[in-house]
């Protein structure tokens, strides 16, 4: 069986310092994806349709692994990635502090193996197991490249981002880039920590924002 190290071969993207900010060109990758958005007086902890779209995005990614695992022949195996959202609104400013009127696309990479095909098999084989959930009907396999980006990992609980979302934005600025959060890009978060396990002091989230050079 072939395994695939996909934690150590992306490090680069999903392990950045937390002690400074680095700029970075992410490249095109695959992901499983759900799009959504927050309901009014509602936040991504505590949102049913977000709670919906990540539930779906880990049974089709979970599902695809051994799918892959399982196969008689060329058997590969590999982790399940980090979820990610990325998040903006559809009128207005992006804040980071006001939750309630942000759309996201939440997503797992999956590996290039993963086709079309094999991604609608899965599909039906969720279906099976779990019934036919209104949110299994969004999901789509798709391809998102950042580009080019500043990031730097967060520790700490969501509320204390937006000090290190400044971080970032500061550094950014004076490498003489300015942030394309808005219509050009979205907020990027990516949770290697389980907020329902983990102690919030010490959760990890990347954060990362598209750039361009003034």
């Amino acid at each position: 069986m072939k395994t695939l190290d996909l934690k150590k071969d992306l490090k680069a993207f999903y392990q950045p310092s937390a002690k400074k900010p680095e700029i970075i060109v992410v490249p095109r990758f695959q992901f499983a994806m759900i799009d959504g958005r927050i309901e009014k007086g509602s936040e991504p902890g505590k949102s049913p349709s977000f709670a919906a779209a990540t539930e779906a995005l880990y049974g089709i990614s979970y599902t695809l692994k051994f799918m892959l695992k399982k196969r008689k022949t060329n058997a590969i195996d590999y982790p399940v990635m980090a979820l990610e959202g990325l998040w903006g609104v559809t009128d207005g400013k992006f804040d980071i502090t006001v939750k309630d009127n942000w759309d996201y696309t939440l997503m797992i990479l999956q590996p290039d193996m993963i086709t079309p095909e094999i991604f609608a098999e899965g599909l039906e084989q969720v279906r099976k197991k779990k019934g036919d959930a209104p949110a299994l009907s969004k999901l789509r396999l798709g391809f998102f490249e950042e580009g080019l980006s500043v990031q730097m990992m967060h520790i700490g609980p969501y509320a204390t981002e937006p000090a290190t979302l400044k971080t970032m934005l500061d550094f950014a600025a004076e490498q003489g880039y300015r942030d394309n959060v808005g219509p050009n890009g979205k907020h990027h978060e990516i949770y290697l920590g389980d907020p329902r396990k983990a102690d919030p002091s010490k959760l990890k989230t990347v954060l990362r924002h598209p750039i361009q050079k003034i």
